[in-house]
């Protein structure tokens, strides 16, 4: 079971899905919750006193049509293929899916020590992932908020005073939404830290690219059946992940400077900043399960995982875009999401498609200025056109 059929199980991935019009960032981060969900909690990394696991909560997030559901379609396909993950259904109430987790207990046994243990591994694939929280689920955003960790030992205490103990939670989470569901879903102080702090928010305005002819020829035919083997290889994996010297040196050097220049200063982001080192050490035993079988990270996986985490950050402040205190704010965020889906639009249309959202001309000219000073947008007065500024 050591030898792959794939170089590398992400890359193999996005080649599979190159001809389909989910963003690559989509499609990259859906290939991370798939490894995640085979690895499940007989896979870690000792780091000190700490044990990490490679679960991830990952949120595809933009506007009806930016494919996201296209993007998780393929990839859970693979999964129930070849049905060695426990998964939840879409839509569940919190005691069903306490109930799932508990169903999901399973011994294993460590390879290198022969010691046995539990795991209650359990993946959530939710394409309407409001569909899945509800409406402001504080007790089900919690659960999650506790077993983001993994903790060795969970206990809920049911309606009538019976109690479930689970061991070795391990739970990963993969959903879709807009911006303007994460408002209605999201109370405003899982905002900033909690839930938030624990989620990679994968932020597109729009889907990737149009692709008229979405058919699988008989080389993606063969390189799917490739990418199925690999994926029943990845699962078989257990134990400790190890890092090389190289590896840990560029994690002191990175650690240090990430501490002292955050990416965000924005106070949505402050929780995420915090747990930034946990999602990149995540990252880092995903990206090793998809291109090695001796469970070895080295210094290059650990800069594609930097590499990654950090073109997500370059448009994940904008999940949040429409949530600050002001008033305005909601107008601004959908004359964001107008511009950056057009391109570039001429100023009397852009006024045509939000003039029933801003009081009068004032307002309108104050958007665009404060669009233009943070350089989001670009004005130019010779044909009155707004410009969306890529990669902002």
């Amino acid at each position: 079971m050591s030898s792959r059929e794939c170089k590398d199980w992400i890359t193999s991935y996005l080649q599979y899905t190159e001809n389909s019009e989910p963003p690559r960032l989509y499609r990259e981060w859906t290939a991370m919750a798939t490894i995640a969900s085979v690895l499940e909690r007989k896979c870690f990394l000792e780091w000190g006193e700490i044990t990490f696991f490679p679960n991830m909560y990952i949120i595809l997030v933009g506007p009806s049509g930016a494919r996201k559901g296209t993007a998780m379609n393929v990839a859970a396909r693979m999964l129930r293929e070849i049905g060695k993950t426990k998964m939840a259904a879409e839509a569940t109430t919190r005691e069903a899916l306490i109930r799932a987790l508990k169903e999901a207990e399973e011994q294993d046994v460590d390879p290198t020590t022969g010691e046995v243990s539990y795991h209650a591994s359990l993946t959530i694939f939710s394409e309407e992932l409001t569909v899945f929280l509800g409406y402001h689920n504080l007790d089900l955003i919690s659960d999650l908020n506790n077993w983001y960790d993994c903790r060795d030992h969970w206990t809920y205490r049911t309606k009538n005073m019976g109690t479930d103990d689970i061991l070795g939670v391990w739970v990963n989470l993969m959903g879709a939404t807009t911006p303007d569901l994460i408002r209605s879903a999201l109370p405003l102080d899982a905002i900033g830290g909690g839930f938030s702090s624990r989620v990679i928010f994968v932020y597109e305005e729009k889907k990737g690219k149009t692709v008229a002819d979405p058919f699988l020829t008989e080389n993606d035919l063969e390189l799917r059946n490739r990418l199925i083997n690999d994926l029943n290889r990845i699962h078989a994996l257990k134990g400790r992940f190890k890092i090389t010297e190289e590896m840990l040196s560029k994690w002191v050097a990175w650690y240090t400077y990430q501490d002292e220049n955050p990416p965000f200063t924005d106070p949505a982001f402050q929780g995420y900043v915090g747990r930034r080192a946990t999602h990149l050490l995540k990252m880092c035993m995903i990206l090793c399960a998809s291109c090695r079988h001796d469970m070895l990270i080295t210094g290059d996986i650990f800069d594609r995982a930097v590499g990654l985490l950090e073109a997500t950050e370059n448009k994940m402040i904008k999940t949040f875009s429409g949530m600050g205190k002001s008033p305005r704010s909601e107008v601004v965020n959908s004359v964001m999401e107008t511009i950056a889906l057009e391109g570039t639009i001429e100023v009397k249309e852009l006024l045509r498609r939000h003039i029933a959202d801003v009081q009068d001309m004032k307002e309108f000219s104050a958007i665009i200025a404060t669009l233009k000073k943070v350089g989001y947008v670009h004005h130019d007065t010779s044909n009155d056109t707004i410009s969306y500024k890529e990669g902002r």
